[in-house]
Protein backbone atom coordinates (compact mmCIF):
# COMPACT_ATOMS: atom_id res chain seq x y z
CA UNK A 1 0.00 0.00 0.00
CA UNK A 2 1.63 3.19 -0.83
CA UNK A 3 -0.20 6.58 0.36
CA UNK A 4 0.79 10.31 -1.47
CA UNK A 5 -0.41 13.50 -0.01
CA UNK A 6 -0.73 16.43 -2.05
CA UNK A 7 -0.74 19.91 -1.41
CA UNK A 8 -2.84 21.89 -3.96
CA UNK A 9 -2.91 25.90 -3.70
CA UNK A 10 -6.04 27.44 -5.84
CA UNK A 11 -4.31 30.06 -7.90
CA UNK A 12 -6.54 32.98 -8.53
CA UNK A 13 -9.72 31.57 -8.32
CA UNK A 14 -12.38 34.09 -6.64
CA UNK A 15 -15.37 32.21 -7.28
CA UNK A 16 -13.64 28.79 -5.95
CA UNK A 17 -15.78 27.90 -2.97
CA UNK A 18 -13.28 25.69 -1.23
CA UNK A 19 -10.87 26.73 0.90
CA UNK A 20 -7.33 28.08 -0.17
CA UNK A 21 -5.30 24.64 0.61
CA UNK A 22 -7.19 21.95 -0.51
CA UNK A 23 -5.57 18.05 0.53
CA UNK A 24 -5.71 15.19 -1.94
CA UNK A 25 -5.22 11.97 -0.87
CA UNK A 26 -4.09 9.38 -3.58
CA UNK A 27 -4.05 5.72 -2.53
CA UNK A 28 -2.34 3.31 -4.44
CA UNK A 29 -2.75 0.13 -3.79
CA UNK A 30 -0.66 -2.86 -5.85
CA UNK A 31 -0.45 -6.22 -6.16
CA UNK A 32 2.78 -8.39 -6.92
CA UNK A 33 1.24 -9.29 -10.15
CA UNK A 34 0.02 -5.68 -10.71
CA UNK A 35 -3.31 -6.73 -11.92
CA UNK A 36 -5.57 -3.57 -10.48
CA UNK A 37 -4.54 -0.41 -9.61
CA UNK A 38 -7.45 1.45 -7.44
CA UNK A 39 -7.06 5.36 -6.98
CA UNK A 40 -9.12 7.28 -4.38
CA UNK A 41 -9.10 10.73 -3.95
CA UNK A 42 -10.38 12.85 -0.89
CA UNK A 43 -11.33 16.44 -1.28
CA UNK A 44 -11.62 18.01 2.21
CA UNK A 45 -12.97 21.27 1.35
CA UNK A 46 -14.81 24.37 3.50
CA UNK A 47 -18.58 25.08 2.63
CA UNK A 48 -19.43 26.90 -0.33
CA UNK A 49 -19.11 30.69 1.17
CA UNK A 50 -22.11 32.42 -0.91
CA UNK A 51 -21.56 36.57 -1.39
CA UNK A 52 -23.78 39.14 -0.93
CA UNK A 53 -25.44 40.20 -4.14
CA UNK A 54 -24.65 43.69 -4.39
CA UNK A 55 -20.58 42.49 -4.00
CA UNK A 56 -19.00 42.18 -7.50
CA UNK A 57 -18.23 38.29 -7.10
CA UNK A 58 -21.43 36.80 -6.77
CA UNK A 59 -22.23 33.16 -6.64
CA UNK A 60 -25.99 33.28 -6.15
CA UNK A 61 -27.59 31.22 -8.45
CA UNK A 62 -29.33 33.38 -11.12
CA UNK A 63 -32.78 32.65 -11.16
CA UNK A 64 -33.19 32.92 -7.29
CA UNK A 65 -35.28 36.00 -6.78
CA UNK A 66 -35.49 38.18 -3.83
CA UNK A 67 -37.48 40.82 -2.49
CA UNK A 68 -37.27 44.55 -3.89
CA UNK A 69 -36.26 45.81 -0.72
CA UNK A 70 -32.36 43.25 -0.46
CA UNK A 71 -31.51 44.17 -4.55
CA UNK A 72 -32.56 47.77 -5.23
CA UNK A 73 -29.38 49.56 -3.38
CA UNK A 74 -31.43 52.82 -2.76
CA UNK A 75 -33.20 50.64 0.05
CA UNK A 76 -30.28 49.68 1.54
CA UNK A 77 -29.97 51.01 5.11
CA UNK A 78 -29.26 54.64 5.64
CA UNK A 79 -26.20 56.22 7.30
CA UNK A 80 -26.38 57.42 10.74
CA UNK A 81 -26.14 61.22 11.21
CA UNK A 82 -23.05 62.11 11.35
CA UNK A 83 -21.39 64.06 14.52
CA UNK A 84 -21.60 67.29 12.92
CA UNK A 85 -24.46 67.37 10.79
CA UNK A 86 -25.76 70.50 10.10
CA UNK A 87 -29.32 70.17 10.58
CA UNK A 88 -31.34 71.47 13.64
CA UNK A 89 -31.97 69.11 16.50
CA UNK A 90 -35.74 69.20 16.50
CA UNK A 91 -36.79 66.77 19.18
CA UNK A 92 -34.41 66.43 22.64
CA UNK A 93 -34.40 63.24 24.73
CA UNK A 94 -36.06 65.03 27.93
CA UNK A 95 -35.96 62.09 29.94
CA UNK A 96 -32.99 60.51 32.16
CA UNK A 97 -30.55 58.62 30.08
CA UNK A 98 -28.71 55.98 32.03
CA UNK A 99 -24.53 57.31 32.08
CA UNK A 100 -23.86 54.09 30.15
CA UNK A 101 -25.74 54.80 27.04
CA UNK A 102 -26.58 57.95 24.75
CA UNK A 103 -29.33 58.78 23.10
CA UNK A 104 -30.43 57.04 19.77
CA UNK A 105 -29.82 59.91 16.51
CA UNK A 106 -31.81 59.87 14.05
CA UNK A 107 -33.47 61.45 10.88
CA UNK A 108 -36.43 63.84 11.19
CA UNK A 109 -38.24 63.34 7.58
CA UNK A 110 -41.69 65.38 6.30
CA UNK A 111 -44.81 64.19 4.29
CA UNK A 112 -45.43 67.37 2.62
CA UNK A 113 -43.43 66.38 -0.72
CA UNK A 114 -42.69 63.06 -2.20
CA UNK A 115 -38.42 63.28 -2.06
CA UNK A 116 -36.96 61.59 1.21
CA UNK A 117 -34.72 65.14 2.13
CA UNK A 118 -34.55 65.33 6.03
CA UNK A 119 -35.67 68.25 8.01
CA UNK A 120 -33.29 67.93 10.83
CA UNK A 121 -32.53 65.34 13.80
CA UNK A 122 -34.59 63.93 16.72
CA UNK A 123 -32.70 62.28 19.99
CA UNK A 124 -34.81 58.66 21.02
CA UNK A 125 -34.63 56.95 24.31
CA UNK A 126 -32.27 54.20 24.37
CA UNK A 127 -34.20 52.22 26.59
CA UNK A 128 -37.24 52.47 24.15
CA UNK A 129 -35.40 52.53 20.79
CA UNK A 130 -32.39 50.50 21.36
CA UNK A 131 -33.00 47.69 23.74
CA UNK A 132 -31.12 44.54 23.01
CA UNK A 133 -33.63 42.02 20.72
CA UNK A 134 -35.43 39.24 22.31
CA UNK A 135 -36.64 37.31 19.74
CA UNK A 136 -38.47 34.93 22.22
CA UNK A 137 -40.41 37.71 24.21
CA UNK A 138 -41.70 39.10 20.41
CA UNK A 139 -42.83 35.21 19.88
CA UNK A 140 -44.57 35.25 23.33
CA UNK A 141 -46.57 38.35 22.82
CA UNK A 142 -47.42 37.63 19.35
CA UNK A 143 -48.78 34.32 19.97
CA UNK A 144 -50.86 35.86 22.71
CA UNK A 145 -52.47 38.31 20.75
CA UNK A 146 -53.14 35.72 18.24
CA UNK A 147 -55.16 33.54 20.92
CA UNK A 148 -56.23 36.96 22.55
CA UNK A 149 -59.69 36.08 20.47
CA UNK A 150 -59.23 33.05 19.78
CA UNK A 151 -62.70 30.84 20.44
CA UNK A 152 -63.50 27.08 19.40
CA UNK A 153 -66.50 26.03 19.06
CA UNK A 154 -66.18 22.37 18.55
CA UNK A 155 -68.50 20.56 20.36
CA UNK A 156 -69.66 16.63 20.55
CA UNK A 157 -72.73 15.03 22.03
CA UNK A 158 -72.56 12.68 25.25
CA UNK A 159 -74.93 9.68 25.02
CA UNK A 160 -77.93 11.31 25.95
CA UNK A 161 -77.80 13.71 23.83
CA UNK A 162 -77.28 11.37 20.64
CA UNK A 163 -80.87 10.65 18.92
CA UNK A 164 -81.81 6.85 19.92
CA UNK A 165 -80.78 4.15 22.29
CA UNK A 166 -83.76 4.43 24.82
CA UNK A 167 -84.51 0.60 24.36
CA UNK A 168 -82.07 -1.90 25.85
CA UNK A 169 -80.70 -3.71 22.32
CA UNK A 170 -81.05 -7.45 24.11
CA UNK A 171 -81.60 -8.80 27.06
CA UNK A 172 -79.47 -9.03 30.28
CA UNK A 173 -78.63 -13.00 29.82
CA UNK A 174 -79.64 -15.88 27.36
CA UNK A 175 -77.80 -14.33 24.14
CA UNK A 176 -74.28 -15.23 24.38
CA UNK A 177 -73.75 -11.62 23.88
CA UNK A 178 -71.90 -8.96 25.75
CA UNK A 179 -74.01 -6.90 28.07
CA UNK A 180 -75.34 -3.70 26.60
CA UNK A 181 -78.07 -1.47 28.35
CA UNK A 182 -78.29 1.48 25.11
CA UNK A 183 -76.83 1.46 21.16
CA UNK A 184 -75.80 4.99 22.33
CA UNK A 185 -72.72 4.02 24.41
CA UNK A 186 -69.76 5.76 23.93
CA UNK A 187 -67.89 2.14 23.14
CA UNK A 188 -70.58 1.73 20.14
CA UNK A 189 -70.36 3.19 16.70
CA UNK A 190 -72.50 6.14 16.14
CA UNK A 191 -72.65 6.47 20.28
CA UNK A 192 -72.11 9.51 22.12
CA UNK A 193 -68.62 10.86 22.48
CA UNK A 194 -66.67 10.34 26.05
CA UNK A 195 -64.07 13.35 27.29
CA UNK A 196 -64.92 15.25 23.99
CA UNK A 197 -65.00 19.01 23.46
CA UNK A 198 -67.17 21.02 24.86
CA UNK A 199 -67.13 24.28 23.27
CA UNK A 200 -67.12 27.15 22.80
CA UNK A 201 -63.59 27.07 24.51
CA UNK A 202 -61.27 30.10 24.85
CA UNK A 203 -57.96 30.52 24.58
CA UNK A 204 -57.71 33.39 26.21
CA UNK A 205 -54.70 33.67 28.94
CA UNK A 206 -52.69 36.99 30.13
CA UNK A 207 -49.27 37.63 29.59
CA UNK A 208 -47.22 39.12 32.71
CA UNK A 209 -47.25 43.32 32.33
CA UNK A 210 -43.79 43.18 32.33
CA UNK A 211 -43.39 41.15 29.21
CA UNK A 212 -46.00 43.13 27.39
CA UNK A 213 -44.15 46.21 27.92
CA UNK A 214 -41.19 44.91 26.69
CA UNK A 215 -42.50 43.65 23.66
CA UNK A 216 -43.56 47.25 22.43
CA UNK A 217 -39.44 48.05 22.98
CA UNK A 218 -38.54 45.24 21.43
CA UNK A 219 -40.41 45.67 18.33
CA UNK A 220 -39.75 49.41 17.69
CA UNK A 221 -36.15 48.48 18.49
CA UNK A 222 -36.12 46.00 15.97
CA UNK A 223 -37.43 48.28 13.31
CA UNK A 224 -35.53 51.15 14.56
CA UNK A 225 -32.26 48.68 14.00
CA UNK A 226 -33.52 47.43 10.33
CA UNK A 227 -34.31 51.07 8.94
CA UNK A 228 -37.80 49.81 8.86
CA UNK A 229 -39.12 53.27 11.51
CA UNK A 230 -39.51 56.77 10.32
CA UNK A 231 -40.08 59.69 12.33
CA UNK A 232 -42.11 62.74 10.54
CA UNK A 233 -42.76 66.17 11.66
CA UNK A 234 -46.75 66.01 10.93
CA UNK A 235 -48.95 63.90 9.22
CA UNK A 236 -50.37 66.70 7.45
CA UNK A 237 -50.19 66.10 3.67
CA UNK A 238 -50.83 67.99 0.60
CA UNK A 239 -53.63 66.29 -1.11
CA UNK A 240 -56.35 63.82 -0.58
CA UNK A 241 -55.22 61.47 -3.81
CA UNK A 242 -53.89 58.40 -2.47
CA UNK A 243 -51.78 58.05 -5.55
CA UNK A 244 -49.52 60.86 -4.31
CA UNK A 245 -48.91 58.62 -0.89
CA UNK A 246 -48.21 55.62 -2.71
CA UNK A 247 -45.99 57.77 -4.90
CA UNK A 248 -43.88 59.03 -1.64
CA UNK A 249 -43.75 55.13 -0.31
CA UNK A 250 -42.38 54.31 -3.77
CA UNK A 251 -39.88 57.04 -3.82
CA UNK A 252 -38.81 56.60 -0.15
CA UNK A 253 -38.59 52.59 -0.62
CA UNK A 254 -41.01 52.14 2.19
CA UNK A 255 -41.48 48.69 1.27
CA UNK A 256 -44.85 47.03 0.64
CA UNK A 257 -46.51 47.73 3.98
CA UNK A 258 -46.68 51.01 5.78
CA UNK A 259 -48.36 51.65 9.67
CA UNK A 260 -48.64 55.00 10.11
CA UNK A 261 -49.08 55.85 14.30
CA UNK A 262 -50.58 59.23 16.02
CA UNK A 263 -51.07 60.65 19.15
CA UNK A 264 -53.67 62.75 18.16
CA UNK A 265 -57.44 63.10 19.26
CA UNK A 266 -57.98 63.19 15.16
CA UNK A 267 -56.34 61.96 12.07
CA UNK A 268 -55.80 64.55 9.47
CA UNK A 269 -58.81 64.45 6.82
CA UNK A 270 -56.06 64.45 3.59
CA UNK A 271 -54.63 61.15 5.15
CA UNK A 272 -57.41 59.47 6.01
CA UNK A 273 -59.43 59.93 3.03
CA UNK A 274 -56.28 58.98 1.12
CA UNK A 275 -55.52 55.83 2.99
CA UNK A 276 -59.42 54.55 2.85
CA UNK A 277 -59.29 52.58 -0.19
CA UNK A 278 -55.48 51.65 0.58
CA UNK A 279 -54.53 48.32 2.05
CA UNK A 280 -50.78 48.38 1.96
CA UNK A 281 -50.58 52.03 3.91
CA UNK A 282 -52.93 51.60 7.28
CA UNK A 283 -53.11 53.83 10.40
CA UNK A 284 -53.29 53.34 13.78
CA UNK A 285 -53.83 55.38 16.85
CA UNK A 286 -50.73 55.01 19.00
CA UNK A 287 -52.88 53.96 22.46
CA UNK A 288 -53.87 50.72 20.17
CA UNK A 289 -50.17 50.48 19.12
CA UNK A 290 -49.28 46.81 19.32
CA UNK A 291 -46.36 44.25 18.52
CA UNK A 292 -48.80 42.20 16.06
CA UNK A 293 -49.42 45.77 14.00
CA UNK A 294 -45.61 46.04 14.28
CA UNK A 295 -44.46 42.66 13.00
CA UNK A 296 -47.38 42.87 10.15
CA UNK A 297 -46.12 45.64 8.66
CA UNK A 298 -42.89 46.52 7.41
CA UNK A 299 -42.24 50.28 7.74
CA UNK A 300 -43.61 52.00 10.80
CA UNK A 301 -44.18 55.59 10.64
CA UNK A 302 -43.98 57.94 14.32
CA UNK A 303 -44.56 61.69 14.73
CA UNK A 304 -42.75 63.30 17.24
CA UNK A 305 -45.46 64.09 19.34
CA UNK A 306 -46.03 59.93 19.20
CA UNK A 307 -42.67 59.60 19.95
CA UNK A 308 -43.05 61.65 23.20
CA UNK A 309 -46.08 59.39 24.26
CA UNK A 310 -44.80 56.16 23.87
CA UNK A 311 -41.46 57.20 25.72
CA UNK A 312 -43.90 58.56 28.73
CA UNK A 313 -45.76 55.21 28.56
CA UNK A 314 -43.22 52.82 28.57
CA UNK A 315 -40.68 54.63 30.37
CA UNK A 316 -43.28 54.87 33.71
CA UNK A 317 -43.26 50.92 33.64
CA UNK A 318 -39.21 51.18 34.39
CA UNK A 319 -39.03 53.80 37.39
CA UNK A 320 -42.27 52.60 39.59
CA UNK A 321 -42.52 50.36 42.34
CA UNK A 322 -43.83 47.30 42.76
CA UNK A 323 -47.41 47.29 42.67
CA UNK A 324 -49.51 46.78 46.11
CA UNK A 325 -53.16 46.31 44.35
CA UNK A 326 -53.53 44.55 40.94
CA UNK A 327 -52.17 46.08 37.68
CA UNK A 328 -55.88 46.37 36.04
CA UNK A 329 -56.98 49.05 38.37
CA UNK A 330 -56.41 52.94 37.25
CA UNK A 331 -53.15 53.86 38.95
CA UNK A 332 -52.91 58.15 39.96
CA UNK A 333 -48.95 58.24 38.49
CA UNK A 334 -49.91 56.52 35.24
CA UNK A 335 -49.13 59.11 32.53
Amino acid sequence: MLRVSLLLRSGGAARRPCSDTNVVTVNVSCSRSIEFVSFRLTLRCSPPQFSSSFSGASVLPPNLLLPSNLVDPARLKRPPPPADCPLPLLRKCDAAVPSHLSPVQTWVETLQRPDGEPLGLAQLHPDVFAVRPRLDILHDVERWQRNFKRISHASTKVRSEVRGGGKKPWNQKGSGRARHGSIRSPIWRGGGVSHGPRGPTSYYYMLPLKVRVQGLKVALSSKMAQDFLHIVDSLNIPTPDPQYLLDLVRHRHWGDSVLIVHVGDEFPENLLQATENLKTVNVIPAIGLNVHSMLKHEVVVLTLDTVKFLEDKLLWHDQRYTPLYPFKLPYADFP
